[in-house]
């Protein structure tokens, strides 16, 4: 299996955000946009209104784990923008995992869902 790579240039999140589709929860917001490439991209944006950096990094941290552990579900060649909102500063890696796999449900981007939610 391919690991995803990061998008990290601004015009690549804002390609995402204007022609991509979003869902949001109580802690993410997930947008989702084919990119045409045999493997994921994954970017992941904490705005200074979340917290100071120690908590952005942290969040941060939780979110590329979660979806790391879980890559093997999600179906490929999808651009993924995770943004977190300010309640997600609060809640611990559980929450940050339910959550992510919620929005890719939503999404339908999974091949299976075993969260019983």
């Amino acid at each position: 299996m391919e690991f995803s790579e990061s998008l990290k240039k601004n015009h690549q999140f804002q390609f995402v955000y204007k022609n991509g589709r979003s869902y949001a929860n109580k802690y993410l917001v997930m947008y989702i946009k084919e990119n045409g490439l045999e493997k994921n991209r994954l970017g992941i944006s904490v705005s200074k209104k979340v917290g100071n950096s120690v908590v952005r990094h942290h969040i941060t941290r939780l979110v590329r784990e979660s979806y790391r552990l879980h890559e093997s579900v999600f179906n490929s060649g999808l651009d993924i923008v995770i943004v977190a909102r300010s309640s997600a500063a609060t809640v611990d890696y559980y929450e940050i995992e339910k959550s992510l796999l919620h929005l890719a449900k939503l999404h339908k981007i999974i091949k299976i869902y075993f969260y019983n939610d």
